[in-house]
């Protein structure tokens, strides 16, 4: 009877974790529209920092609040510090830089494709710096995703290109991004052993805006009277990346990932596209073809596996 509870109030704790990650996973579906609503005002780079920046200085508050109530158990120590720039050069920095820069030397498409990559690195990295299982459920479940993923991504399919010089250094940024992603990920996981989630995203957020603004003074001088031609979609937009894109949504993934396996937790990254297809299809008014339908009911099909089945967490 007790090994029944167990394995049921296992399964009801994963399914609240899968809650969290698919809401996160609602949220980074708008990013792609956010970001189209703003490259009329901005440049890529200022896209990608200035709402981190933002996410940033809204953050330190909260931090500041738990240091005084001393819910903290552990101040970062140097070597703690070190951990943390590793995170948000490494991780944040690069998968930042990586998608943008590399996207704008390539194709649209070509991105796409590519970051359905991400939960497989995040497999291997975590299977090597953690040392989490790879079970034929997982690798099942992920092998389910891709193909659901490219059911849905048939388009990008025709229009991408990798046999072109000209896309090579734009393509090697890109999967240095979906590198950087997976890294941030599989390497926040390991530094939940001695700090919270909101540490993680706090302390890994100052360094790696302290470590990006000289690029983008360097690479793109901004002024802010660029924010005087923004209309009220423009801030909404903005206000989605500071507020929901870099804060709620990693909040709600990290809180996750603090009870999951990250293979597991990566797997709900296919949730992304299939939301993305939803909202195009509610907002844009897009019509939904029987392949993409399709498409979305696979990766449904693994999530469900996934979280009704791997009891390894």
């Amino acid at each position: 009877m007790s090994t029944t509870l167990a394995v049921a109030s296992t399964k009801n704790r994963t399914a609240w974790f899968f809650l969290l990650l698919a809401l996160a996973s609602l949220m980074w579906s708008a990013q792609g529209t956010a970001v189209k609503i703003l490259d009329r005002h901005l440049g890529p780079i200022a896209i990608t920092f200035l709402p981190f920046y933002v996410t940033t200085l809204l953050f330190i508050p909260l931090l500041l609040k738990m240091q005084r109530e001393k819910r903290s158990a552990a101040n970062p120590s140097a070597a703690d510090w070190i951990r943390f720039i590793i995170a948000g050069v490494a991780g944040q920095i690069l998968a930042q830089l990586g998608m943008t820069w590399g996207i704008s030397k390539s194709l649209a498409a070509n991105g796409a494709i590519l970051n359905l990559l991400i939960p497989v690195i995040s497999a291997v990295l975590a299977s090597f710096l953690l040392k989490e299982r790879i079970t034929v459920l997982r690798v099942s479940a992920l092998g389910i995703g891709l193909v659901g993923v490219g059911l849905m991504s048939l388009s990008d399919w025709r229009q991408a290109s990798f046999s072109e010089m000209r896309y090579l250094t734009g393509n090697l940024l890109i999967l240095a991004g979906c590198l950087g992603s997976a890294f941030y990920n599989v390497y926040c996981k390991g530094l939940m052993r001695r700090f919270t989630e909101i540490e993680i995203l706090i302390f890994s957020y100052i360094t790696a805006s302290l470590a990006s603004l000289p690029l983008l003074i360097w690479a793109e001088p901004f002024s802010f009277r660029a924010f005087e031609r923004f209309d009220w979609r423009s801030w909404v937009a903005f206000a989605f990346l500071a507020l929901l894109m870099y804060g709620a949504s990693m909040l709600l993934f990290f809180k996750a990932l603090q009870h999951l396996d990250v293979t597991t937790a990566s797997a709900s990254l296919y949730l992304v596209p299939v939301f993305g297809v939803l909202l195009a299809a509610m907002v844009l008014g897009e019509r939904l073809n029987l392949t993409a339908m399709a498409g979305a009911a696979i990766v449904l099909l693994a999530t469900v596996l996934i979280m009704k089945y791997d009891l390894s967490n």
